[in-house]
């Protein structure tokens, strides 16, 4: 493979992915509809997409991707969820599933002229395992010519929900999932870091390893760990040697520890709890308090019915992120689909 050109990048144009925490125009989702991703369970997911589109709306603008014959269901239970309704615009945008996530576009931002645009990566339902996947991969594109943004199309497979910035250049992510052979298998390591610099206006690619179990994404850092600000990061945590997860997050935690920040000092580590281990038909889900969503004056929780650890939860993401409401989501029926908040959403900077 051929370098990359870096003429006309969105980094050469000076355009970055902003940190969450940063000022957002509006919150994208993609209405759930398929009924296969919550088997056996799918009746109270477009309820509960309602709610979490009636807590957004109290904050800031919601946009949702959703085929016409969705859009009438949608906005009565929407409504019905006592959502502000003049913060609620729907797009005629078909999907495939719900991860707005990682089939949405990427947003970034010129800090010069104040230009928002997008980056249009290449999804596969992570590494093809839940075809078809067409309509998803055409979201980002669908989306731009929508909002006349201007769109950076880099031939690579990424899902938004397997990295994380913190908007002064540090991206962090995981070899579990960028390196894995069913997304990129003809780029190296360095060709994928330098993509991530060219698209996304970063400097520093910080690395972690393996995912949490039951996460089908093959180890979306979204789900491990997040900064909270320029050198903070969260991490989620178990101290029960039994847990399936707990040699997987001690590597992490250990890993975390010995990075340095661009200044050489050390990052400051928060530790998440995560929560009592569930399963479904023996499948382990992938709960974690990590998979928050910032949004403008507020953190959206996940929570999963388990007083003492929400209550903890809460706690140390109000301590990381003052000023800021904690709300807390009950996401027991949403995880069954293999992801909570952070995965059905996309945030576009102001």
């Amino acid at each position: 493979m051929k370098p990359a050109n870096k003429t006309g990048t969105p980094a050469a144009l000076g355009f970055r992915m902003p940190a969450e925490w940063e000022p957002q125009a509006a919150i994208w989702l993609s209405w759930p509809h398929r009924h296969k991703t919550w088997p056996g369970n799918f009746r109270p997911i477009p309820a509960k997409f309602a709610e979490i589109v009636a807590q957004i709306s109290r904050f800031q603008n919601v946009r949702i991707n959703a085929a016409k014959p969705l859009q009438a269901r949608a906005r009565s239970l929407i409504a019905r969820a006592k959502a502000d309704l003049t913060r609620v615009r729907f797009y005629s945008h078909p999907t495939n599933d719900a991860w707005c996530r990682d089939h949405g576009p990427i947003f970034v931002r010129n800090d010069r002229t104040s230009e928002v645009a997008l980056t249009d990566w290449e999804y596969n339902a992570w590494g093809g395992k839940y075809p078809p996947y067409d309509r998803d991969n055409r979201i980002p594109s669908r989306i731009a010519r929508a909002l006349g943004l201007r769109r950076f199309a880099p031939k690579m497979v990424l899902e938004g929900g397997s990295i994380d910035v913190n908007g002064s250049g540090l991206l962090l992510t995981s070899e579990a999932c960028l390196l894995n052979p069913n997304r990129n298998p003809r780029m190296t390591k360095v060709q994928i870091e330098q993509h991530l610099r060219d698209y996304l206006g970063v400097h520093t690619i910080l690395w972690l390893g393996e995912g949490i179990a039951g996460d089908d994404t093959d180890g979306h850092v979204d789900d491990l760990s997040r900064f909270f600000s320029a050198d903070g990061i969260l991490t989620v945590v178990t101290h029960n040697r039994r847990d399936l997860n707990y040699g997987i997050l001690q590597e992490n935690l250990a890993r975390l520890h010995r990075l340095r920040t661009p200044a050489g000092g050390k990052f400051k580590i928060v530790e998440l709890p995560l929560p009592e281990a569930r399963s479904i038909k023996g499948h382990p889900l992938p709960m974690s308090y990590a998979n928050f969503l910032i949004i403008n004056g507020a953190v959206l929780m996940p929570a999963f019915r388990q007083a003492r650890r929400d209550a903890e939860a809460a706690e140390v993401l109000g301590s990381c992120f003052p000023g800021r409401e904690i709300i807390a989501i009950d996401c027991l029926e949403l995880v069954w689909g293999l992801g909570t908040l952070h995965c059905i959403s996309q945030q576009q900077p102001a």
